[in-house]
């Protein structure tokens, strides 16, 4: 049997659903980097574990509370980075929208220490 890389062991650890539970694996510097030229008043740079979940809950309020994430992928590259390729379900104004997603995740020390998170960004309904 093999084992997993520590970085992908990591990953498969957090719950999106519940990242209370996954407080201690992001290092105090922890940044997360929302790129979405479709949600302008979300797009930027979210920092420490409360700026993550200050994310969330914007995103958690602009989709009604329906946004959903579907792990697809993971893989490393490198000792430092992960690439996920996800896909999330959402509605926006009503609309089911789903779009995939890659997030790039650098871990250092054996926490996230930043993550880039770029949607799809043709896919959303006009």
């Amino acid at each position: 049997m093999t084992q997993d890389h520590p970085n992908i062991a990591l990953m498969k650890m957090l719950d999106p659903r519940d990242l209370d539970a996954s407080e201690q694996r992001f290092a105090e510097t922890f940044v997360w980097h929302y790129i979405n030229p479709n949600l302008p008043d979300l797009e930027g740079d979210y920092t420490g574990f409360e700026g993550l979940k200050r994310f969330f809950a914007a995103l958690a309020g602009k989709t009604a509370g329906s946004f959903r994430v579907e792990p697809l992928s993971i893989t490393t590259a490198g000792e430092e980075l992960v690439v996920t390729h996800v896909r999330d379900t959402m509605k926006i104004a009503g609309v089911e929208t789903v779009v995939d997603a890659v997030v790039v995740w650098r871990i250092v020390g054996g926490k996230f220490a930043e993550a880039w998170d770029i949607p799809t960004a043709y896919t959303f309904p006009d």
